[in-house]
């Protein structure tokens, strides 16, 4: 038997699936009765011609035999797979914690499950359902949860974005294809495991994380929600146990800290126990959003939804050298109010699984380094972050602060709206963005708007609607771990985002697999857990 794949199967716009798998057969030279079974291996759009746009398929099949040599046709002795099986020899002694149910806590723990390590997990945060509630209710009313919110609970903060799964990263260990998979069979749609822009939508999302809890509680895992990390202690410089805000503490040698961007007061108790960190670069800016139609016909040549809602990537480079890029860009979606502490505003963007809202919108950001930090300290970061997060609070009134795109170059605030309706998640007012963001940061923006108008027409429109502030793009701190994961205190492992070493939800995902990898080498789980 062989895997074949058979790539760039371009078909129009308005023709149906079926005719790519024709034209897949017709080029591989397939006899329809060596078929044994065929799927999409890969989807995209080609947009390069505005005027003749095609889908672009590749599409695998597993065929009987198999020896022509075609071009276009890849032949593989099996389809790849993610591979691998605990080896590990010393016997661990207590089960393993987590802390944070984000996207590395959560593949950390879904895959110590499936194996036998019956992981603790703990979250600050609700669950999904719980977490809605309070999320919605922070948006009606501005009563903040500092503990569940937008930020923190089931799920991390992926769960209220656009669910976006692509990543840039190298990937031979096929552990991308782990990620999807595992969305698939929790309840995510098909499509994310061939689409080149795979996204979830967080109505989907909230309902894939609750099942993979459900998985991970089948197979003996333990979860702590609406329970912090307070303290741990150590003996001989190796993890002993972790202390929880419940009062309980769990005797542990490896504690996987999964903790997320905004676990401030985590970063600030682990660097008071002599944990090492250090300052990590970051990006703000801004949200911006466009009638998600005036997009579609920018990036297609027609406004309407056949190929779905268009998406955007832009970059641009400053006069004094500092990057200027779309993050984060949400077709179809809305701006949310994502603040986890009092007095503060943080925008960020989400979707639903459809993509229908009036809108599209992404952040506007612009990097920056330690050099624009207060100080050395390795949470100056933070406190740069936090600052700006207080006047995007004040500038509002409590609310996120808009401001249309003319206004914010004339530096004045905005009195009324042109012709863009805000889709927003939380109570907003205007206000005047240069008022929260520094000047360089304003100035980089205006150049930037000024250039993406030459790749998508409507974007530098004076009634463009901006919000503030974008802050948490990434971690702006690295807690410093060697090459077998571990910090400078043996069995406390820092993963994913929050740490410092992924960007997203799949490369935090697979930062959690290698985690429980690592784990696996090294540790043979004992058959007495309980």
């Amino acid at each position: 038997m062989k895997f074949i794949k058979v790539s760039n199967i371009k078909i129009n716009v308005d023709e149906s699936v079926d005719k790519a798998f024709e034209k897949a057969i017709k080029e591989a030279g397939i006899n329809n009765k060596d078929i044994i079974e065929q799927k999409i291996v890969k989807y995209s759009i080609d947009a390069r011609h505005k005027g003749s746009i095609k889908k672009l398929y590749t599409i695998g099949f597993k065929i009987k035999k198999y020896n022509k040599n075609r071009k276009n046709v890849v032949v593989l002795d099996r389809e790849p797979e993610y591979e691998f099986v605990p080896t590990g020899t010393e016997k661990l002694k207590n089960r393993p914690v987590i802390v944070g149910f984000g996207p590395a806590g959560m593949f950390c723990g879904y895959m110590l499950a499936m194996y036998g390590y019956k992981p603790i997990i703990v979250e600050r945060g609700s669950k999904v359902d719980q977490r809605l509630k309070k999320i919605e209710e922070f948006w009606s009313t501005g009563k903040l949860d500092e503990n569940s919110n937008v930020q923190f609970g089931e799920g991390g903060a992926g769960t209220f974005s656009d669910g976006k799964l692509n990543t840039g990263i190298k990937d031979k260990e096929n552990r991308i294809n782990l990620v999807l998979k595992t969305f698939v069979e929790n309840g995510a749609k098909e499509n994310i495991l061939y689409d080149a822009k795979p996204h979830v939508g967080t109505d989907i999302l909230s309902v894939v994380v609750k099942n993979m809890r459900k998985y991970i509680e089948s197979k003996g895992g333990t979860f702590y929600f609406d329970t912090e990390m307070t303290d741990f202690t150590t003996e001989n410089n190796v993890l002993k146990a972790v202390k929880l805000s419940n009062g309980e503490e769990i005797e542990t040698n490896i504690c996987v800290l999964a903790i997320g961007h905004s676990a401030r007061d985590t970063f600030e108790m682990i660097f008071n126990k002599g944990i090492n960190m250090e300052q990590k670069p970051f990006a703000i800016g801004v949200r911006v959003e466009h009638p998600q139609e005036k997009i579609n016909k920018s990036q297609y040549g027609f406004s309407d939804n056949r190929l779905g809602a268009a998406s955007y990537k832009l970059t641009y480079k400053t006069y004094n050298g500092r990057g200027v890029y779309s993050f984060c860009m949400c077709p179809g979606g809305f701006v949310v109010n994502a603040a986890s502490e009092k007095e503060t505003c943080v925008v960020n963007g989400m979707s639903y699984s459809k993509r229908d809202s009036r809108n599209a919108n992404s952040a506007i950001v612009t990097t920056v380094t330690p050099q624009d930090y207060p100080s050395k300290h390795p949470l100056a970061g933070v406190e740069f972050q936090r600052k700006l997060e207080k006047k995007a609070f004040a500038e509002g009134n409590g609310n996120i602060p808009i401001q249309r795109l003319e206004d914010f170059r004339n530096n004045k605030k905005t009195e009324a709206l042109g012709k863009i309706t805000p889709e927003i998640k939380g109570k907003y007012s205007f206000g005047n963005l240069n008022n929260v963001l520094p000047e360089y940061v304003c100035k980089s923006i205006s150049d930037a708007m000024e250039y993406f108008e030459r790749k998508i027409e409507g974007f530098n429109d004076n009634d463009t609607i901006m919000s503030a502030v974008e802050s948490r793009t990434s971690s702006p701190v690295r807690i410093i771990r060697d090459e077998n994961y571990q910090s400078n205190v043996r069995g406390l492992i820092p993963a994913g985002e929050g740490a410092g070493y992924a960007g997203g939800i799949t490369s935090a995902a697979i930062d959690g697999i290698k985690i429980f990898e690592f784990i696996g080498k090294n540790f043979h789980k004992p058959e007495d857990f309980c």
